[in-house]
């Protein structure tokens, strides 16, 4: 068995010829699971012209492989990605030919242009550290607004308050002829999920990979979304379930 381990947003890539390594896992095993990334990004759609009619350009922060850009790309006419990651990047670009997909930080992007909304999905937010990365990260969204309005949507991570220590998450996902099983544990770690996940993948012809990852997820309260959003100049209202069941944060240039 082939043993490979990444932290964050690193990728495994093992000697064994499975290529993709955990980036492409992301997407064959949260499509397995039913996420619907197709309905996710017309209901955002719908949110974003809620707030700004005739909204005509986006930008999808933390855009991971492109699953919801590609959609996104459809509903507006200017649809774009940041993403930290070259790995998820790379998988985004071939995902989304045409569309730009920027290499960036959430915390100090500067992309010389503006669009009618500015989105950050999955809780990858949570990925800050502390209020002032928050408050950087939201700060960088505000100024990416056109001047004359927009709206920056967010997908938090769990507040302390609704996360749920030492939760246990398994599923097995069959797969472009791979059976891939996925175990993870969270746990609370100071004001901070840690969450450790494994993979095993099997395949016929070749030995089971294993590959793990270890990410630690800040538990912001809403406050402290909400003092974000207000310090990049935006009014903020939050509501409930959205995506994933975290709810999401919506923010108009005041």
């Amino acid at each position: 068995m082939t043993t490979a381990t990444a932290t964050a947003t690193a990728t495994a890539r093992p000697d064994d010829g499975y290529t993709g390594g955990i980036a492409r896992l992301y997407d064959l095993v949260h499509q397995g699971k039913g996420k619907d990334y197709a309905r996710e990004a017309a209901d955002l759609a719908d949110l974003v012209t809620s707030r700004v009619p005739g909204a005509r350009s986006l930008l999808d922060v933390a855009c991971g492989t492109g699953l919801h850009l590609e959609h996104l790309a459809a509903a507006f006419g200017t649809a774009e990605g940041l993403e930290l990651s070259p790995d998820m990047r790379e998988i985004a670009v071939r995902r989304n030919p045409g569309v730009p997909v920027h290499p960036g930080d959430m915390r100090d992007f500067a992309l010389g242009t503006t669009y009618s909304a500015v989105t950050c999905m999955f809780s990858s937010i949570g990925h800050m550290r502390d209020q002032g990365e928050l408050d950087a990260a939201l700060s960088r969204f505000a100024a990416h607004l056109d001047p004359a309005g927009g709206v920056v949507v967010v997908e938090p991570w769990w507040f302390p308050e609704t996360f749920t220590p030492g939760y246990i998450g398994a599923s097995v996902v069959e797969a472009e002829g791979k059976t891939i099983s996925r175990v993870s544990h969270s746990r609370l770690e100071d004001d901070a999920t840690r969450i450790d996940v494994h993979y095993l993948i099997a395949e016929p012809g070749r030995d089971i990979t294993h590959l793990s990852e270890s990410h630690r997820i800040t538990l912001f309260t809403r406050a402290a979304y909400e003092l974000a959003f207000t310090r990049a100049g935006l009014a903020v209202e939050f509501q409930e379930g959205g995506p994933s069941g975290r709810g999401l944060f919506t923010g108009v240039r005041a």
